[in-house]
């Protein structure tokens, strides 16, 4: 009797290896066929903005180096927080879904009493692709010839100067609150759901202030729309070497943005390396990494470690601003 417990018990452990086994092969398949179809590529702004631009840019050469279409599918809302939500608790850990991240991914946690998904904890990060500013801008008419000029208007007038963000909780909406705190002055916030939007609205004098990439506002100052007030980086941004900082104004004032690629937690690690190899091949290519610098993106991959390391930091920096300068949380 004991004899043909103990060959039972070793039948079922050999059966119970054997599936492992199998699993594990069945794994490793289905990670070197990666990808046997076509991929998505969300952000949470409105097509036709930055980080649409970006990803299109981006999407074009992973497709190349994948040999599968990499879709890039917009989902604006809530200054990104509608796709990081989307990502994070809606789709698989199969690497068939991919989000471009903004700076804007650590700032909604520090705008936001709480959000329905972990900035963190539900995202494998990819590689970070680089930097961005923001420049502070006006009409080319607008009688706001330096920002000094529109603080010391702000001053005197509380409240009466409108100024645009592509969402509530967005980087740029930030970095409006911010100049408000650190200037002694109160500014009306307008939110877009990203897109052209703003741009319009400047031009056509609904609103006073755009506070926007690069990417958006360079074109209208080269087209003499739009006059550029300030960079929003610490000191002088590498492709526009004549626009002052608004730091110059403002000392200590700093606010740059990320642009970065993750996917869902718990995606298989032989998938997360393929994806941050390829993003790193693409980012380095000259023809793209040029058409990147353009938008006024200071290339810069990293590893997935790297990036989440950035997301981490950002989020603490950007919890002590809020905290320090008081901005009512949403």
């Amino acid at each position: 009797m004991l004899r043909r417990h103990f060959n039972s018990r070793f039948v079922i452990a050999l059966a119970a290896l054997a599936a492992v086994a199998l699993s594990q092969r069945a794994a490793t398949a289905q990670d070197t066929a990666y990808p046997s179809h076509p991929i998505t590529l969300t952000h949470g702004f409105a097509a036709g903005g930055n980080a649409d631009v970006l990803a299109r840019i981006v999407a074009e050469g992973l497709s190349t180096r994948l040999g599968q279409a990499v879709v890039v599918e917009p989902r604006p809302g809530a200054g990104g927080n509608t796709a990081a939500a989307r990502v994070a608790k809606g789709t698989s850990p199969d690497g068939y879904t991919l989000i471009l991240l903004t700076g804007a991914h650590s700032v909604s946690p520090a705008m936001y009493k709480s959000l329905p998904y972990d900035a963190l904890g539900d995202f494998q990060m990819l590689s970070r692709a680089g930097y961005q500013a923001f420049i502070v801008a006006v009409r080319e008419d607008s009688k706001f010839k330096t920002l000094s000029d529109l603080i010391a208007y702000a001053k005197q007038n509380p409240g009466k100067l409108t100024y645009s963000s592509v969402g509530v909780g967005s980087t740029q909406h930030l970095a409006g609150e911010l100049l408000s705190a650190m200037a002694g002055i109160k500014m009306t916030h307008i939110p877009y759901r990203g897109g052209g939007g703003p741009m319009t609205d400047l031009l056509g004098g609904a609103i006073d202030i755009n506070i926007d990439t690069i990417t958006v506002i360079e074109p209208q100052i080269r087209a003499g729309k739009v006059r550029g007030l300030g960079v929003t980086a610490g000191q002088k941004w590498w492709n526009l070497p004549d626009m002052p900082t608004v730091s110059q104004t403002v000392p200590g004032y700093d606010v740059r943005t990320y642009i970065g690629f993750a996917t869902v937690a718990h995606t298989p690690a032989p998938i997360v390396q393929k994806l941050t190899t390829e993003l790193h091949t693409v980012l380095t290519t000259p023809a793209i990494k040029e058409k990147l610098g353009q938008t006024g993106l200071d290339v810069q991959p990293s590893t997935p470690e790297e990036m989440q390391q950035l997301v981490a930091g950002e989020m603490a920096k950007w919890k002590k601003v809020v905290a320090d300068a008081k901005i009512p949380q949403f």
